[in-house]
């Protein structure tokens, strides 16, 4: 392995129904990451653990920056496109079986032991 990559957790663990939860999660978030708590046999899956808890906290975050910038005209109106692209991207890394660092957001999940 040279220097230039980054070493990617085993992904002999992940199965297909975790990467598409995953997707789910960040696309649907926050719905889903609710209804994934709420799923036994879900919750407690390493993989769909680090994803689910980091879209709900980041379709939280997206709701109350999504409200604070509808006040403001312009960028009112561009949010939901960034928010829809952002997502997409997270989710698409997801169903790829990537784990994904969001800034703040993850470091956030780790100190408080969800993830």
């Amino acid at each position: 392995m040279s220097e230039f990559q980054t070493p990617t957790p085993p992904t002999s663990e992940v199965t297909s129904d975790d990467r598409l939860w995953g997707l789910l999660a960040y696309l649907f978030t926050p719905l889903v990451p609710v209804i994934i708590l709420l799923m036994e046999d879900k919750k407690n899956r390493p993989f769909l653990k680090a994803h689910y808890m980091q879209a709900l906290i980041l379709g939280v975050l997206f709701v109350i920056v999504g409200t604070v910038l509808s006040f403001i005209p312009i960028v009112g109106c561009i949010w939901p496109f960034v928010w829809l692209i952002i997502v997409v991207l997270y989710g698409i890394k997801a169903y790829r079986g990537e784990y994904i660092t969001i800034p703040f957001v993850t470091n956030f999940v780790k100190q408080q032991g969800w993830a």
